[in-house]
C-alpha cells in the first residue's frame, strides 16, 4: 500500500490522504508501541473525506474516536499483537 497524505492536522495530530493503489481515502493517527512509531490508516468514504477536508473540528471528533478505537472495523491494516497506542 502507497499512503499519500493530502491534508493534516498538527493541532489534532491526524491526516487525511488516498492509498494510492486502491483510490480509497484514509484519516490517519499516530501511534507508538514502545519499539516503533507509525501510522494506523482507517478508511473513510469519499463523501466523508471531503467533509472532513472542510470541517476540522468533525475531522478531529472523528480522530479522537479513532483513537479510542471506536472504528477499529474501519482499519486499513489490521494491528499486531503489539498494537500501538495513540500519541
Amino acid at each position: 500500500m502507497k499512503f499519500t497524505d493530502t491534508a493534516f492536522s498538527r493541532t489534532h495530530r491526524y491526516a487525511l490522504g488516498i492509498e494510492e493503489q486502491s483510490g480509497r481515502r484514509y484519516l490517519s493517527i499516530p501511534v507508538s508501541n514502545g519499539l516503533v512509531d507509525y501510522e494506523e490508516y482507517y478508511e473513510i468514504s469519499d463523501a466523508q473525506y471531503s467533509a472532513l477536508l472542510v470541517d476540522e473540528a468533525v475531522a478531529a471528533r472523528f480522530a479522537a474516536e479513532c483513537r479510542a478505537h471506536r472504528h477499529d472495523d474501519l482499519l486499513m491494516q489490521q494491528p499486531g499483537w503489539n498494537r500501538g497506542t495513540a500519541v
